[in-house]
């Protein structure tokens, strides 16, 4: 087992965002347990459903499969969920006699495993939050097996203060094997540009797939206009910020023999929409089967194409006969995936506020950026965040409250360790995408220590690295600079009341130096102090309206991904994800 701690499964997560979205996963069966009695945590095992064994050769060694094992601790608690225990996993090898032979992958991890007879025996230390990978079994035909025959595999757990939902999983001997071919895409692009995809598979296992079910998956930037009576569609939830992935799962009718090579009867249309920048379009190829069909959906609503089917012909002879059922051979060559790069730009925009207060009340405030497009910017592969944020404190006043993605620096922006007490400078960093029309809102309470009429503060949208701020894609640096005015002249900062915000998003020029705003108890106006004009919150002084206003999405997990996020998205992948304010045209 791979060795797993706290820090690797931040790591991982992080780094899955982009994978999860670009990467098939394979179909686990058992989910995470309900907890049991109090305090008594439960671990879930699992692994793939079915694996398909190469029959046993005529001549040579025998080719293994990999069955993965995980289990999953459900524990939401990062710091705090972990087992920090012994642990034992047994595996009931009697139902594959004749079958399959077993055998561990020591080098996967450090679990320690033993095989004796019809049980095989492993043991490790330590179950984090999350799901991790428990033993990797090494699986090849045993020899006198036949195709067809098959078997299953039970999995149990045991740990002194916990306990295990067991897992069982099944051997079967033969099977397809759905090979997808790389397409020789051209990569660089410009808007509107369309490229033909002859997607092309083979099946080179020992029997015949029974109709087969592609999955096609493209980011925001890409579209494929023909939309197919044999395909269902979904696409990302709108107002959920991520990839904004479009998926195609389409049903294919026939018998795909084995041995033989297939492509689409009419190549599929990619285009390279107003939008794209950096793009990935993904193409797997699977067995078509309810079970699997479920699985691809992973609880999506899908909804069917109106226009003609698509199909597969064959584009050699066959080379083989086909045998008995079972599952892919080698699922890990269903897919393929293309990166586009698309000549085009996305206009950032910072805004500021305007807000004003007497000495000793809290203003709140909301800056951050728009994006005008046309394009929508992703860092699918990498899940770095697109830009940062740099906000600096106007003189007299101190943060007292920020958003959560922020953190304080030095005045001159670099590394600071306290991040408790107020700080002369913040640094925010968006997720790893940023949609087309997204309106990215970082709200701010701040204290006026001192009333300075006038007094404004920084706010740039500019690159993750201080030392290279320019965005790349951005071609009109003037706007990613905007100021967050206190007191204002002619704001009624004397009055300790409110200001209007500025319809673009606050000042686009600094203010004159700030000077000492006027005592409101001194006030010609005859108004009260700080307390008339205190907030529900308890805290004297608004701010108005940034205009831009909205929420800062999350970074959620492409990696992808991506992963991604994830993946990460990916993922993670990828992965790879909501303050303030949402609107349906707001992502990040």
């Amino acid at each position: 087992m791979t060795p797993f701690t706290p820090s690797t499964a931040l790591r991982r997560a992080a780094g899955s965002l982009a994978a999860a979205g670009l990467l098939a996963a394979a179909s686990l069966a058992g989910a995470a347990a309900p907890a049991g009695a109090a305090d008594v945590p439960v671990f879930a095992l699992g692994g793939p459903a079915e694996t398909g064994l190469n029959p046993y050769p005529e001549s040579g060694e025998p080719r293994h499969s990999t069955v993965g094992i995980t289990v999953n601790n459900p524990s939401q608690d990062e710091e705090n969920g972990g087992y920090g225990g012994d642990f034992t996993l047994t595996f009931d090898l009697s139902g594959i006699e004749g079958v399959a032979e077993v055998a561990f992958d020591g080098e996967s991890g450090s679990a320690d495993c033993e095989v004796t007879g019809a049980k095989a025996v492993c043991e490790d230390w330590g179950i984090w939050p999350g799901n991790q990978r428990a033993a990797d079994l090494l699986v090849t035909a045993a020899e006198g097996s036949r195709a067809g025959d098959t078997g299953t595999i039970r999995v149990t757990g045991e740990a002194e203060g916990a306990t295990f939902t067991p897992f069982t999983t099944r051997l079967t001997v033969g099977g397809t094997d759905l090979v997808m071919e790389e397409l020789p895409f051209d990569q660089e692009l410009n808007p509107g540009d369309e490229q033909q995809a002859p997607i092309t598979f083979s099946n080179r296992g020992s029997r015949d797939a029974d109709g087969v079910l592609l999955t096609l998956m493209y980011t925001r930037g890409l579209d494929i206009p023909q939309r197919y009576a044999n395909c269902e569609y979904t696409e990302d939830d709108p107002d959920v910020p991520g990839i904004g992935w479009t998926t195609a799962l389409c049903s294919v009718e026939g018998a795909f023999e084995a041995g033989e090579t297939y492509t689409l009867a009419t190549p599929l249309t990619i285009e390279a929409t107003t939008r794209a920048y950096y793009d990935t379009f993904v193409y797997r190829i699977h067995e078509d089967g309810a079970a699997q069909r479920t699985a691809q959906r992973a609880g999506a609503p899908f909804a069917r194409g109106a226009g003609p089917v698509l199909k597969a012909v064959p584009v050699k002879a066959s080379q083989q006969g086909a045998t008995a059922r079972g599952s892919d051979l080698n699922p890990e060559d269903n897919q393929q995936e293309a990166d586009f790069r698309t000549k085009n730009t996305a206009d950032f925009v910072a805004y500021g506020d305007e807000a004003s207060g007497a000495a000793g009340t809290t203003v709140k405030a909301d800056i951050g950026f728009r994006n005008e497009g046309p394009a929508w910017i992703g860092h699918l592969r990498s899940g770095e965040p697109v830009a940062t944020v740099d906000f600096t404190v106007p003189q007299g006043a101190s943060v007292t409250a920020k958003p959560d993605r922020c953190r304080a620096v030095t005045a001159d922006g670099k590394y600071r360790e306290d991040q408790k007490s107020p700080a002369p400078r913040y640094v925010c960093d968006t997720s790893m995408t940023v949609w087309d029309g997204a309106d990215l809102g970082l709200p701010f309470e701040l204290r006026i220590d001192k009333a300075l009429i006038g007094a404004d503060g920084e706010v740039t949208v500019r690159s993750t690295w201080l030392q290279n701020p320019a965005l790349p894609f951005d071609p009109k640096p003037a706007n990613n600079t905007a100021f967050l005015v206190l007191n204002g002249e002619g704001d009624g900062s004397d009055s300790g009341g409110s200001t209007g915000g500025s319809s673009g998003g606050g000042s686009g020029e600094p203010s004159t130096p700030p000077t000492s705003a006027p005592d409101p108890e001194e006030s010609p106006s005859g108004t009260s102090g700080p307390s008339a004009s205190t907030t529900s919150g308890g805290s004297a002084g608004t701010t108005g309206g940034s205009g831009g206003g909205g929420g800062l999405a999350s970074t959620g997990s492409i990696v992808l991904i991506a992963s991604g996020t994830a993946a990460a998205a990916l993922a993670a992948g990828l992965v790879l994800f909501t303050a303030a304010r949402r609107r349906t045209a707001r992502h990040v």
